[in-house]
């Protein structure tokens, strides 16, 4: 019922090379989500225009506010169903299961509704400038009817995940992105639509991605295979709304913070946006490859936790520091040495190609920061601690965020200092885990 070829042993033998091969599906998962959005923007970049990229690209940190808090409800499943695993319990695991099947469901039609009718209100509150702001409106309102799909597809991804399976969800989205991508081609060059074109082809995807991992689930046979019949809420939920509500909190507080700086970004005018929308889709591919070793962390830690294997705790953590420090500083400025050329795929305007090479300095090259503190937070949330790194992101991050906005970057109007409030913000929260993780480990081998 446990052993399974698909799946990795994370609770004996060596750490390293296991939660690298682990980590690599997820990251290509990740950058096929990215290839959605950079798709996007790619092709209405050079068919539609320096408006369309502005819409699209200026749209992530609204949709990200709203997805992010019940994303995090994916954590506190994949917690627990990790614990459950690692202390092979079957019968855990098939409540674990099946709870998070409603909360995917309940958090998709949520976030669909509340985003559908809010999109325009929200997008004024940020900012956006009168000449964008229709078409990015059009644009959310089409993506966000999608989001049943998305939380479906993540949801039960991060189960495969939770079990050892990295790899099927990396298939399943694979063959959606391909679909997207084509159907992009279709709609802009052949049907000329614009960014409803674009939206159209995400949802589609995401559609039928979420169609092939559920009947993954449905057909699998071990202790995580999904009935139908039994979906339902159970005694696991409060634990899963325990580790995850906390961690939804966090990425929103995140979101919430990026809104406030992509909104002082927006004053700069549409060629700004577009420059820094570019800029901002390629370091996604940098932070996706760092966050897959995060999200690996979680459930190793987790499963090793459920096994009583807390010796291997503080290996697993050095282990992920350093894949995701090595990953980013690679990744970081690889990016900072082809900026240009990456950023002419997306954007033709010199002066826009400029802003995008400007973001770049000040944000990808310190990114290893980002990752550390990623990799920090999730192993806290792998081991039950998940309000720390919450109050930690609410000081460190949110609140510090909107000091400088409000303080540092009024009196220093440049998008310069506007951009060092990332490494900044990255650094304090990541020192406050780093000593939490440090209390917490101790507490968990002294009770054992």
């Amino acid at each position: 019922m446990f052993n399974n070829q698909r799946n990795i042993d994370m609770c004996n033998g060596k750490i390293l090379g296991p939660l690298i091969a682990f980590s690599l599906p997820i990251m290509f998962t990740g950058l096929l989500q990215l290839l959605y959005n950079a798709a996007d923007i790619i092709v209405v970049g050079n068919f539609a225009g320096d408006a369309s990229v502005a819409a699209v690209s200026s749209t992530g940190a609204l949709t990200n506010l709203l997805v992010n808090f019940f994303m995090g409800l994916s954590v506190g499943a994949s917690v627990v169903i990790s614990r459950a695993y690692g202390a092979r319990d079957s019968r855990m695991v098939f409540e674990s299961v099946h709870t998070a099947a409603v909360l995917a469901a309940l958090s998709g039609v949520a976030v669909a509704v509340g985003g559908f009718f809010t999109a325009k209100p929200l997008l004024q509150l940020m900012g956006s400038p009168a000449d964008v702001i229709d078409l990015s409106t059009l644009y959310l309102k089409i993506i966000f009817l999608g989001m049943p799909a998305n939380m479906v597809y993540n949801f039960f991804a991060a189960i495969l995940r939770a079990v050892g399976d990295s790899r099927r969800p990396l298939i399943f989205l694979a063959i959606s992105g391909l679909i997207n991508v084509a159907l992009n081609l279709l709609f802009i060059i052949v049907f000329h639509m614009t960014v409803d074109g674009v939206a159209l082809a995400t949802i589609i995807s995401q559609y039928i991605s979420a169609a092939m991992i559920t009947v993954c689930l449905l057909r699998s046979s071990g202790s995580y295979k999904l009935h139908l019949r039994e979906i339902r809420i159970y005694r696991c939920a409060g634990e899963m709304l325990r580790i995850g509500l906390p961690a939804g909190l966090q990425s929103s507080l995140f979101s919430l913070s990026n809104i406030l700086i992509q909104s002082s970004i927006n004053s700069f005018g549409k060629i700004a946006m577009a420059g820094s929308g570019a800029a901002a889709s390629i370091e996604g591919f940098v932070y996706t490859a760092m966050n897959s070793i995060a999200q690996a962390t979680t459930t190793y830690t987790a499963q090793n936790v459920g096994a009583r294997r807390f010796d291997r705790l503080n290996k697993i953590n050095l282990y992920a520091l350093t894949a995701a420090a090595v990953t980013g500083v690679s990744l970081g400025a690889l990016v900072n040495i082809f900026g240009r050329p990456l950023l002419n795929l997306y954007i033709s305007d010199a002066t826009a190609i400029g802003y995008g090479i400007e973001r770049l300095r000040w944000i990808c090259l310190p990114y290893l920061l980002c990752g550390m503190m990623d990799v920090q937070a999730n192993h806290l949330r792998g081991m039950g601690c998940s309000l720390m790194p919450t109050v930690t992101s609410l000081i460190g991050v949110c609140a510090l965020r909107v000091f400088w906005v409000s303080a540092i970057f009024a009196i220093h109007r440049s998008l310069a200092v506007l951009y060092l409030s990332y490494p900044v913000s990255w650094t304090i929260v990541f020192i406050v885990n780093a000593i939490t993780t440090v209390v917490v480990t101790h507490n968990l081998k002294k009770r054992a």
